[in-house]
């Protein structure tokens, strides 16, 4: 069933790539765990080098579009001078208890034009006002997150962590109203009234086919099921993953780093099959990204547009009468070719689709034409495309990609086809 995407959504995968920054209480108490209920005072928070710019200027050289900051996670520890807590940076010995890394996170973003996302846990273990207690909860929920989207300026992205939530018991009309009121034009993940939703794992991986029009969708790593969304809507998948192993602890595991070849992969698997990437980098004690992360993610950076930032010389896509989209090389000489002129070696063939509709291709093939004879040969099966596909296969020499849409739901529009040599991952 082809469902229309919002203009927020379509923006959210022209994003494609962004970054996620765990920070908080955690990065001072290496080797806690998610719900492990050990104690984290507010006074062993301290990162006297703190920088949003070095993690947020990192973030874009690696080509990031949009960064995601844990502005409380389940230990209920706030980032910011809440006045519904007693668990926060203000009772911190940080900036004489005056700090506010919220802020700090939020100005980086701007500075280097940065989309800004938040993270919140609405579930928590920690902190004063007791999850047991739904009234009062939903009444520190809101008042918090009201905080949040009023006094830092326009928010693109709320994001909503599941896991603790599973069998409580939210005010769901009322928070919802609260954040569209105030925000308009937000974009909220996963839990409830969501523009998009999570992939189901924290691997970094889409699956295939990635169909975007879903009536339900996995909501927490502790969750058996997936949850109703409230009948079919559109919604695009987010990947999250880790650089690391952990979220946070970032001290002792660098030999965990994950190597470029691996987040090339995770890429692919994303974005390249109509996904967002949403990479995990933790900040250290000292509020810095750890240097060996930083180098990381630069790599990574140059890695992409290595293989993505310059196609190969072939022309805009056209559809043929047979019903085929095609390019071709600029040079391309048609029918028999022994001198092999205008063809170039092509591992790899980036599909985009004209979504603004809907999603239409539920299965297609690719067509490289032989350097010599011109016959057009298979050399890729896919099946959904949506905001991208990359397609990857062994590396044939052409001058000529054909795409034939073999399997459907309505009229088909292709946005683009681009040929790249990508070779081997440094």
């Amino acid at each position: 069933m082809k469902i229309k995407p919002t203009q927020k959504q379509l923006d959210f995968l022209d994003w494609e790539f962004g970054v996620f920054f765990h920070f908080g209480i955690r990065a001072f108490f290496p080797g806690h765990v998610d719900w492990d209920g050990k104690p984290m005072p507010a006074s062993a928070f301290n990162p006297k080098q703190l920088d949003c710019n070095q993690w947020v200027r990192v973030a874009k050289k690696a080509g990031a579009k949009y960064c995601i900051f844990t502005t409380k996670h389940h230990d209920g520890f706030a980032m910011w001078q809440s006045k519904y807590s007693d668990y926060s940076v203000a009772q911190s010995p940080w900036e004489d208890g005056k700090g506010d890394v919220v802020a700090e996170f939020v100005k980086a973003c701007r500075a280097y034009n940065m989309r800004v996302g938040l993270y919140y846990s609405p579930a928590q273990w920690g902190g004063s006002v007791k999850f047991e207690n739904p009234v009062e909860y939903d009444d520190y929920f809101i008042n918090q997150i009201s905080e949040l989207l009023s006094n830092y300026g326009k928010i693109d992205y709320l994001w909503f962590d599941g896991c603790g939530s599973e069998n409580h018991e939210y005010d769901k009309p009322r928070i919802i109203n609260a954040i569209r009121s105030l925000q308009p034009e937000i974009r909220i993940f996963s839990m409830w009234d969501p523009d998009t939703r999570w992939v189901g794992n924290e691997d970094g991986y889409a699956d295939m086919p990635n169909v975007n029009t879903v009536d339900k969708a996995d909501f927490s790593v502790l969750a058996d099921e997936a949850r109703s969304v409230g009948g079919m809507k559109y919604l695009p998948a987010e990947c999250d993953m880790k650089l690391r192993t952990t979220w946070f602890d970032c001290e002792a595991n660098e030999d965990t780093i994950k190597s470029v070849s691996e987040l090339v992969g995770c890429y692919e698997y994303s974005v390249g099959r109509g996904a967002n990437l949403l990479l995990n980098v933790g900040p250290d004690s000292r509020g810095l990204i750890p240097e060996a992360d930083a180098a990381r993610l630069l790599e990574f950076g140059d890695e992409l547009r290595r293989r993505y930032e310059h196609p190969l010389p072939f022309t805009d896509v056209v559809r043929e009468d047979s019903g085929l989209w095609t390019i071709k090389s600029k040079e391309r000489q048609n029918g028999w070719n022994p001198a092999q002129l205008g063809t170039y070696e092509v591992d790899t063939c980036v599909v985009e689709e004209d979504i603004t509709d809907g999603e239409a291709i539920e299965e297609f093939r690719i067509y490289a034409s032989l350097p010599c004879y011109g016959k057009r040969y298979c050399v890729y099966i896919g099946q959904t495309v949506g905001h991208k596909a990359i397609c990857r296969f062994p590396t044939i020499k052409t001058g000529e990609l054909s795409v034939e849409v073999t399997k459907s739901d309505g009229e088909v529009r292709i946005k683009s086809v681009k040929a790249y040599c990508t070779g081997e991952t440094k």
